[in-house]
């Protein structure tokens, strides 16, 4: 970490630079929870890159949506102010063609992160636009716990907080109040929490108090959902188990971590209007 340009002056490159990604190892944190080489989950984190530009072979500009899928069972994760440093480099650099680009990304995102890495390139121009999920604001599925009536007086994690009741449910929660910081500048980082879970019935005021808890926690986004799977699945230990955060862009990015005890259930693509 004391190479990480996150919270440091930096020159912004715009040749392509493919040494300013910047790795984070996922095993310290996971470490921390209790998670070794077995991992009790499954997914993927879901990076939308909202400022990308090239040239093409003319030197005439071109900008477009880029999405990129990180398996969770990658090495590292990428600091996210080196992947924007890294996108920006992109901008004076000549391409042939989309394909090209794509390539480029996934392949030097899997260099980085140790992972086949997924990269997908959404045109602008909408007569080669395909139908994608990025053209409308979409809302989550689910029972919002936000205008339950709870007290708060922690914010920090606290899994201490989390109780069921009788009764086993099949349900999907919902909640926009997770608030979590940077573990580098403090700087906040906001999104909305999906928790869909199967058994022992979650007390929803508590799961509510526990996700606020999380309002003065400085850990990267991927951290944050882990812990958080992690809790539910220790103190409720659910049958099956998903937890999904959509964060807010910061620097044209936002990071979707999404984690299943279910290999087979796959993360719903979606943009909220936070988005």
């Amino acid at each position: 970490m004391n190479h990480n340009p996150l919270g440091r002056q930096t020159d912004y490159v715009s040749v392509y630079a493919p040494h300013l990604l910047f790795p984070i190892p996922r095993a310290e944190s996971r470490a921390l929870l209790g998670i070794g080489d077995t991992l009790p989950f499954y997914g993927m984190d879901i990076w939308t890159g909202y400022e990308l530009s090239w040239l093409d072979a003319l030197g005439k500009p071109v900008v477009a949506i880029a999405e990129f899928f990180i398996p969770c069972t990658s090495e590292f994760i990428v600091e996210s102010k080196s992947f924007k440093l890294y996108l920006n480099s992109l901008n004076q650099t000549r391409f042939e063609n989309v394909a090209e680009v794509e390539l480029l990304l996934a392949k030097d995102l899997a260099r980085i992160t140790n992972a086949d890495v997924r990269a997908t390139i959404i045109p602008l121009t909408a007569s080669v636009r395909p139908e994608h999920h990025l053209a409308e604001i979409a809302e989550v599925e689910g029972e919002l716990l936000d205008d339950l009536t709870v007290a708060v007086d922690c914010y920090h994690p606290a899994p201490e907080l989390l109780t069921t009741e009788l009764g086993i449910a099949d349900e999907c929660l919902v909640s926009h109040l997770l608030k979590t910081n940077c573990p580098v500048t403090g700087q906040p980082d906001w999104a909305s929490l999906v928790i869909r879970y199967k058994g022992n019935k979650i007390q929803r005021e508590s799961l509510l108090r526990y996700i606020i808890s999380f309002r003065e926690h400085q850990d990267f986004h991927e951290h944050c959902v882990e812990r958080i799977f992690s809790d539910i699945a220790r103190v409720c230990k659910p049958e099956e188990l998903v937890v999904y955060a959509r964060y807010t862009r910061r620097g044209g990015l936002d990071i979707n971590p999404f984690r299943s005890s279910n290999p087979n259930t796959k993360p719903e693509l979606l943009r909220l209007i936070r988005q």
